[in-house]
């Protein structure tokens, strides 16, 4: 799925969308189930944020809500899951998914240049 249906599912602000998102989802099932990737997770997270400001907690329910569904695979739910966990702590999602997606590579730092990601800082 793309995250305009992802996001129409849980915002509900169109109508229209909101009902093709839900034939969507409705359709679904655990033996055809539908696909979230991580770029998917990644706009979905940044426009609740921004677009709709979305709290913080409803985020990360909506989003374990997501992982919890029987009718849903997302790409790498462990990395998802521990993403998720650091966000609850306070990181950015996106950083927080680079950051266990490095590990996961076996890498030991992530460099950045932003001073907030909780990365290793060029300086």
């Amino acid at each position: 799925m793309d995250s305009n249906v992802v996001i129409r599912y849980a915002v509900r602000d169109d109508e229209d969308q909101a009902g093709r998102a839900d034939a969507v989802v409705d359709g679904l099932s655990a033996d055809s189930p539908g696909y979230v990737s991580l770029v998917v997770l990644t706009e979905t997270w940044w426009v609740l944020d921004r677009a709709y400001a979305i709290a913080r907690d409803r985020r990360l329910e909506f989003f374990e809500a997501l992982l919890d569904a029987q009718e849903l695979r997302t790409e790498s739910p462990d990395l998802v899951r521990a993403a998720l966990r650091r966000t609850r702590r306070g990181a950015d999602f996106a950083d927080a998914l680079i950051t266990e997606a490095s590990a996961a590579a076996g890498c030991t730092r992530v460099m950045t240049l932003d001073e907030r990601a909780g990365m290793t800082l060029i300086t």
